[in-house]
């Protein structure tokens, strides 16, 4: 079975919801299932597994999870490496290769199932001891390799701007930007944006209202948390409702996803059909 997600590849405007920091006690299946009680339509996760390669049965159970909810899943991050120990993925770190390529192999799997179109490929830290100039190239040529697994159902790879970890070297939207440039050069393949995460880049410093401004036209995919706290939209001093707004008078019209966290449940605090009306 393949949930379409026609918003997307349409361009309409819908919200959708990360489901990989929200409500952490419950089970994921759980998780799926409350976005679509609350009126959510469409999620997007993080990988999802605890290994690059998982066995079938917990790829079939994943699947299983999100037609069971009856939510299309949008997005899907790679494999990223440890994240609670402070990994932040794996694109230019040596020696990790094959996990980013079975995780690709998997992800396009699920995606022939699910109908997911983004993919989220995480930079990687820069790591004591190697080259930064060298880590940039392998994460120029693993992209490379990546890529055209995706073109052939219209995926696409995107390179993200990340807060909170210093030594991650892509943390501004113009950054995101020069590695999908470098990628393409030279005849490369071209299924590869940048990912706007808002808060990420107002975390950082970046100028976001510029941003928008160059890239908000071109950009593959948006998610939004207020700061400070990255919390739901409202509890924070951000002017996300502005910077949506903008976002969708200067020509995007892909999806607008809430990555945040809360305790409890987010929608007590949060109402995903006024969102609707932005994102």
């Amino acid at each position: 079975m393949t949930t379409d997600d026609p918003v997307s590849d349409a361009g309409g405007r819908t919200l959708a919801v990360n489901c990989s920091i929200l409500m952490t006690d419950r089970p994921l299946p759980e998780r799926l299932r409350r976005v679509r009680e609350a009126g959510g339509d469409a999620v997007e996760l993080w990988w999802p597994f605890a290994s690059a390669d998982p066995a079938a049965d917990e790829v079939d159970a994943l699947v299983r999870a999100v037609e069971d909810a009856g939510v299309a899943l949008v997005g899907l991050n790679l494999f990223a490496g440890d994240m609670p120990a402070g990994d932040r993925g794996v694109l230019s770190w040596p020696g990790r290769e094959a996990e980013l390529d079975a995780s690709a192999r998997v992800a396009v799997r699920i995606a022939e199932r699910l109908g997911t179109r983004r993919f989220n490929v995480l930079y990687g830290n820069r790591l004591e001891g190697h080259d930064a100039a060298e880590q940039d190239a392998l994460a120029v040529r693993s992209l490379a390799a990546l890529a055209p697994r995706f073109e052939t159902f219209d995926g696409i790879l995107m390179i993200e701007p990340v807060s909170g970890a210093a030594a991650y070297p892509v943390r501004t939207a113009t950054q995101a930007a020069d590695v999908v440039d470098r990628v393409a050069a030279h005849g490369g393949p071209t299924n590869l944006g940048v990912l706007l995460d808002l808060f990420h880049l107002a975390t950082n410093g970046d100028d976001v209202g510029a941003a928008i401004e160059t890239f908000g036209a071109v950009a593959a995919h948006v998610q939004v948390a207020d700061a400070p706290g990255r919390g739901v939209p409202g509890t924070g001093d951000l002017p996300i409702r502005d910077w949506l707004r903008r976002l969708r008078s200067v020509g995007y019209t892909g999806r607008v996803a809430l990555e945040c966290t809360t305790d409890g449940d987010p929608f007590d605090h949060l109402d995903l059909h006024d969102w609707k009306d932005l994102a």
